[in-house]
């Protein structure tokens, strides 16, 4: 799914999102996954994998959130 999460007016982050139906998980319906240019000069990758649980409920969430989760890491 493609999702575009902009912050202050300027893209934080925008591609591809997968959704993956999880079979057997307690709690959890849904992952989303993604991967992102990471270090000092884009020369990383980094993937993400986000269980659905409240309060993500989206793909457009789970982006939101671990984008913040990443920022609160930083400081």
């Amino acid at each position: 799914m493609p999702v575009k999460e902009v912050f202050r007016g300027q893209t934080a982050w925008r591609g591809v999102v997968e959704v993956f139906a999880l079979v057997g998980h307690p709690k959890a319906k849904r992952a989303y996954a993604w991967s992102h240019r990471a270090g000092a000069d884009d020369s990383d990758e980094r993937f993400v994998t986000v269980l659905e649980l409240p309060p993500v409920t989206s793909p457009q969430a789970a982006v939101k959130i671990a984008i913040a989760s990443e920022a609160k890491s930083k400081k």
